[in-house]
């Protein structure tokens, strides 16, 4: 009998551990809902919290997609890295035009112009002005040209200058010129903008954190005598703080939404211009909007940034509200 008892009892002991994930799962839905309730119950005021936080995530986040257009316009450019290959003067027109048709199938490459040696030297008769002394000279001495752009994943300074290496050590080259400094200034202006994006977001993200501490402060100090109470009779910590925590989420989730309907209404207005200016130039460009993992993360810095600036002003008001 004994042991049934104790059996019994330690199936009920492990049956209530079993529920006690559902129920933990269960209390922070509850507080999650009521929460948002809340919120729902002074909507000009969230909203407006809400609408401030979203517009300061809109700035870097457009700022980011902006430049990852700038980015992949970039590719098509005719400024991109361009490598010039002069033969030697012993290869002939058709050794070149030769070499050239086995370059077009160079993963690296992704186009091959071939300049023969009576097309070089018409085309410098032309630019130079030195048209009557050049007649007078028993042979052509300029030799053939191959004009190479680089694929995109080889329009890198570093990866271009890999490839021009490469090509300089092929048989019949004379030298490989790689025109860097168009590439080199692009990259370095990227650079520069992407690092002031980031430096924007910083900023804007500590503003939206500051927000989210001075809202969350009101909140508390609206309910210092509910906050009492819940002291007087043996509410923890944990438990007065749990509903600020996903006050501040979601400010941070519904404002990162916001900043998203923000950046993909600002793309479509820009959609049409820059089609229009995109087909003067006979491009096919297209502006890209935000993808998923970008959205991911914008909903989750949003939500992140919520949670740290509730978490700094329960901190900061909490230990100070006890009940007297």
């Amino acid at each position: 009998m004994r042991d049934a008892i104790l059996r019994k009892s330690s199936a009920k002991l492990s049956s209530r551990r079993q529920l006690r994930p559902g129920i933990w799962l269960t209390r922070h839905l509850q507080v999650a809902l009521s929460s948002l309730g809340r919120l729902a119950r002074a909507p000009f005021a969230s909203l407006m919290t809400m609408a401030v936080i979203g517009i300061a995530l809109a700035l870097p986040s457009g700022l980011l997609i902006v430049l990852d257009n700038v980015r992949t316009l970039s590719g098509s450019w005719d400024g991109a890295a361009t490598l010039s290959i002069y033969m030697k003067q012993t290869v002939s027109d058709a050794q070149t035009a030769e070499l050239a048709q086995k370059l077009r199938l160079d993963s690296g490459i992704s186009e091959v112009s071939v300049i023969v040696r009576h097309e070089a030297l018409e085309e410098f008769r032309q630019l130079s002005g030195f048209s009557e002394i050049l007649n007078t000279l028993e042979e052509n001495p300029l030799p053939a040209v191959m004009v190479i752009k680089p694929d995109e994943s080889h329009s890198t300074p570093q990866q271009a200058q890999l490839l021009a290496d490469r090509l300089n050590a092929m048989d019949g080259v004379e030298f490989a010129q790689l025109d860097l400094q168009w590439v080199t200034r692009f990259h370095a202006i990227t650079t520069i903008a992407d690092r002031i994006v980031w430096v924007v977001a910083s900023l804007l993200g500590l503003a939206v954190i500051l927000v989210i501490v001075n809202t969350i402060r009101l909140e508390i100090q609206s309910r210092h005598a509910e906050i009492e109470i819940s002291k007087l009779i043996g509410a923890t910590d944990s438990f007065i703080r749990r509903p600020f925590l996903y006050s501040g989420a979601w400010y941070g989730l519904i404002g990162g939404l916001i900043s998203w309907l923000l950046v993909t209404v600002s793309l479509w207005l820009l959609e049409a211009p820059v089609a229009h200016l995109a087909g003067l130039y006979q491009s096919e460009f297209e502006l890209s909007g935000m993808d998923v993992a970008t959205f991911s993360m914008l909903l989750a810095s949003g939500t992140l940034l919520g949670l740290v600036g509730s978490w700094i002003a329960v901190g900061r008001h909490l230990n100070s509200i006890e009940p007297s």
